[in-house]
């Protein structure tokens, strides 16, 4: 703080900047600069990067609707099935790319079904005709396979009451009473 005698010099006032820290500014500056063209640069390349990766995904999306076209689903699949069974089984039908038999994720068993992919959409056709035929003393149940779409799902839920919550009477409603009255004894339920 100023002494009484003392007056403060009129280069130095509180809202004006010694000379010295000036350049210090203009190198703060300068960095700052430096900083948000690199970053623009790298939005850029973001943005190119994402351009590729929807173009990417839009020709897998359009591969993947391609390889169901030439596919079938085979329902009701013996559990001891292999897949060069399988397509023994299809073989009379043309040329077949591979065979999937779906596997739980948990356990590694089998879960019945499989998919059965051909080399040309025109042999599906030909495959659908083995619908309800024989294999290992089961009725296969042949189908087109059908594409997943994104978003259309049918969903795990309960059924039409919504949520689970029962048969449909409010919290503390229905077959047992909301309120008991006072204790008239022990009443497990």
């Amino acid at each position: 703080m100023a002494a009484e005698g003392q007056e403060i010099p009129e280069e130095v006032k509180a809202d004006q900047v010694p000379a010295q820290e000036g350049g210090d500014d203009e190198e703060e500056i300068a960095a700052m600069k430096r900083r948000v063209a690199e970053m623009e640069s790298e939005a850029a390349k973001l943005r190119e990067m994402q351009a590729t990766l929807d173009q990417q995904t839009e020709n897998l999306q359009e591969n993947k609707e391609d390889i169901d076209a030439r596919s079938i689903f085979v329902g009701n699949v013996d559990y001891g099935a292999s897949p060069e069974e399988i397509q023994a089984h299809f073989q009379s039908c043309g040329s077949i790319n591979r065979v999937t038999i779906l596997l739980d994720k948990f356990s590694g068993q089998p879960k019945g079904y499989a998919y059965v992919e051909f080399s040309e959409p025109s042999l599906v056709g030909q495959a659908l005709v083995l619908n309800e035929s024989v294999f290992r003393g089961r009725n296969l149940k042949v189908v087109p396979k059908r594409t997943n779409l994104p978003g259309m799902h049918r969903g795990r839920g309960r059924g039409g009451f919504g949520r689970g919550r029962g048969r449909g009477f409010p919290r503390g409603g229905g077959y047992r009473g909301g309120y008991r009255g006072r204790g008239r004894g022990f009443s497990p339920y």
